[in-house]
């Protein structure tokens, strides 16, 4: 995969780079919040090889890329370094999103960059579980207490991770923000505010409280301190600031923390956790159902850090949480609906598609199948949905419980040992067998990706089975031209091109070349009339960057060289050099259709 064309043409189909507000990326999607969504060519970006698809939610413009998006937001930041400037990104996220979509990023943004650590720590300690289970390690074993405590420490440390990431996101002094974090779970001062209940500063009393694991209140610390730390960097000069800013932040932020801030960001985790746990008591076995069936639309949106978050908090305030086995179960009835479709379809590239697809499902990524096999064959989707609220009920009713966060997937299958795991194990075998029964007997798996030619269905046509240069192909009505896009020109397609060379789709003539050599017409023998037009706009380039390998009125075969262009140098001069291909005279082919690929390279036959 080259990352770099990959990310050159996001940036140039989301509007360029003075579109951008800000651009920061999950675990799986990249997400810009952008001047004007409008610009974006958000077709073209879902015909990128590479780009899973396009979801435009909570304020946000999400390409969604799957495992590989760090590399890809890399090759992007490097190709703008301005892109990458955190403080830009949050002064324009800041003026451009509503209060809940700020926090909703806010929320990403803070767990994103350390949530990979924290699930393979949440893996260990289920795997550390079986091997106690099985006598495979004693708790007294050196092995096992140097695993656990590997296993632990994110999670014990906790505060110390959200206080790093959150000071970043909040523009505060990152390392100020790890020391008053790491204050709050001190040893000694943990030890004894636990064993005389409670201490005095100033004769104003500290109770004793657990911040270990905990969320909301460092969440609400660092908050604080953004409101501090400015107000100290304008009362010194900036030949102490480096100093005496936080020096005085730690001084004041400590205590106050313990005082006022640490107990009511307890209080908000246990109100938090109550309401869940309230929703939950209601009716396990409803609440299994609703969210089963709901969790994997809450994905398609973008919106379910959220949830994450709160699953995050009941673990630190009860040790357990009970949505994370419903999730795990939602995970594994979008692996048996694509898993359903692997079995069922004939189509090769459909079968390559959904394979892949129910292997990262079942590892916990569940885009692939989403978007790349169930969402676009819908059945399979409503199978899913269907299969995951029936998994879910059934966790409910067993009332299964998650010990420790991780990616719900296989590897989380022993973070829910305990009460109720065999309703878990009936749970997961449910979903993922039914949504693949469901989806093998009763589901439209025919909807397959069409070839890459241009059919002229009649006895007298040519077979356009060669493109006209090598690149992603997209349809007409995806180019940024109206001309082209209405169709007034004639039916076509274009292609985003990876190579400098364009070659004849038909054996015929040429019959006209452009003075600024940016296009040439043909006529095949049957009298096809085909247009190629290189890039948008480039007549303006009077033939710089263009050279013509024929000339008007020649004999031509198919694939053979036509016109050589720098597609670099067009788009260092600001021109968009997709190909265009279209039959000029398609009004006079009645039965002409034009059926391209929804997502596939162009190959030269």
């Amino acid at each position: 995969m080259d990352y770099v064309k990959l990310a050159e043409n996001i940036l140039e189909n989301v509007g360029g780079s003075q579109n951008i507000l800000a651009v920061w990326h999950c675990a799986t999607r990249l997400r810009f919040n952008l001047k004007d969504e409008t610009k974006a060519n958000t077709k073209i970006i879902e015909h990128l090889d590479g780009v899973v698809t396009v979801v435009q939610s909570a304020g946000q413009y999400q390409v969604v890329i799957g495992n590989s998006v760090t590399k890809v937001y890399d090759a992007i930041t490097s190709l703008d370094s301005n892109l990458g400037n955190d403080e830009r990104n949050n002064k324009n996220v800041e003026e451009k999103q509503s209060l809940v979509n700020r926090l909703l990023a806010f929320v990403s943004s803070v767990f994103t960059p350390f949530l990979g650590a924290l699930a393979a720590s949440g893996i260990l300690k289920g795997l550390l579980v079986l091997t106690t289970t099985f006598n495979i390690f004693s708790e007294t074993d050196g092995a096992y207490q140097v695993w656990n405590a590997a296993s632990d420490a994110i999670f014990y440390f906790l505060p110390l991770f959200i206080g790093f990431t959150a000071a970043k996101q909040l523009k505060v002094n990152q390392f100020v923000a790890v020391t008053i974090a790491g204050a709050l779970v001190y040893p000694n001062l943990v030890s004894l505010l636990s064993e005389t209940g409670g201490i005095d500063f100033f004769s104003l009393p500290i109770q004793a409280a657990t911040y270990s694991a905990s969320v909301i209140p460092i969440l609400l610390t660092v908050w604080v301190l953004s409101y501090i730390e400015p107000f100290f960097d304008k009362l010194f000069p900036e030949s102490v600031r480096n100093i005496f800013t936080p020096l005085l932040s730690i001084m004041i932020m400590v205590p106050l923390t313990l005082l006022v801030v640490g107990p009511i960001g307890n209080v908000v985790s246990k109100v938090l956790a109550t309401i869940l746990a309230s929703l939950y008591n209601f009716s396990p076995m409803i609440a299994g159902f609703i969210l089963g069936g709901i969790h994997q639309v809450i994905v398609i949106f973008g919106v379910h850090w959220a949830l994450i978050t709160l699953m995050i908090n009941n673990i630190s305030e009860y040790g357990q949480d009970p949505w994370l086995p419903i999730v795990c179960i939602a995970v594994f009835a979008q692996a048996g609906a694509a898993l359903g479709v692997f079995l069922k379809t004939r189509d090769k590239k459909m079968k390559s598609l959904s394979g892949s697809a129910f292997v990262t499902a079942i590892f916990s990524i569940t885009e692939p199948a989403i978007y790349g096999v169930n969402l676009k064959l819908k059945k399979p989707m409503y199978f899913a949905l269907a299969s995951s609220a029936i998994g879910g009920a059934i966790a409910g009713f067993g009332e299964v419980k998650a010990t420790t966060f991780t990616f719900p997937g296989i590897l989380a299958i022993p973070t829910y040992l305990g009460d109720g795991f065999i309703f878990e194990v009936i749970g997961l075998l449910v979903a993922i067998g039914l949504a693949t029964i469901l989806t093998y007997f009763f589901g439209d798996v025919n909807s397959t990706i069409e070839d890459n030619v241009v059919d002229l269905n009649n006895s007298n046509s040519d077979n356009f089975s060669v493109l006209p240069v090598k690149g992603d192909l997209i349809h007409l009505s995806d180019v940024n031209d109206e001309v082209f896009a209405s169709g007034a020109m004639g039916k076509g397609l274009a292609v985003i091109p990876t190579d400098n060379t364009v070659r004849s789709p038909i054996q015929g003539t040429v019959t006209t070349i452009f003075e600024t050599k940016h296009a040439i017409g043909l006529t095949s023998k049957n009298n096809v009339e085909v247009l190629l037009h290189i890039g948008l706009d480039t007549v303006n380039l009077k033939g710089q960057y263009f050279d013509v390998l024929v000339k008007e009125g020649q004999e031509i075969t198919l694939g053979q060289e036509l016109v050589q262009f720098d597609r670099t140098k067009i788009k260092e001069a600001g021109y968009n050099p997709t190909v265009i291909m279209v039959i000029t005279n398609s009004l006079d082919i009645p039965t002409l259709e034009v059926n391209i690929a929804n997502k596939r390279p162009v190959t030269i036959n």
